[in-house]
């Protein structure tokens, strides 16, 4: 009898139950899953109508701060406040004299949370360019 409760012992370790893993992935895919567009979406804006094509620029020099019609900032892809940009910014400037920073807001914010911005890159020494949506040709 001793010999049967051995070797039921170690047939038992050989067995692994793969059911919790199985779990864990699935539960580990479905947050992968509901989290990843939630990094990837922007604001989404109704620029105004007009100005240039843009001139070919170094992608390193180039910042983008979006502005939203209730006042909500989102700094190169990341939800910021007015001063949390400014460090930012303040930063950056200081290592790249060259930068420059696009400004996105919507054709129906207030121009107050557009100033804000503005008058902090004038304070820096930042160059601004306002993004707008290109016109559409009448030839």
């Amino acid at each position: 009898m001793r010999r049967f409760s051995q070797r039921s012992s170690l047939v038992t370790l050989s067995e692994i139950n793969i059911t919790p893993l199985l779990d864990l992935a699935f539960v580990l895919l479905i947050i992968f899953v509901i989290t990843t567009p939630l990094l990837e979406q922007s604001l989404e804006l109704k620029l105004p109508k007009g100005g240039r094509p843009d001139r070919p620029m170094n992608e390193r020099d180039v910042h983008t701060v979006e502005i939203s019609s209730r006042g909500y900032y989102v700094f190169d892809g990341k939800p910021m406040t007015v001063a949390q940009i400014e460090k930012a910014l303040a930063n950056d400037a200081r290592v790249n004299p060259n930068l420059v920073l696009r400004i996105r807001a919507d054709k129906t914010t207030p121009y107050d949370f557009v100033f804000q911005v503005q008058d902090m890159c004038v304070n820096h020494g930042i160059k601004i360019s306002l993004r707008s949506e290109a016109r559409e040709s009448k030839r």
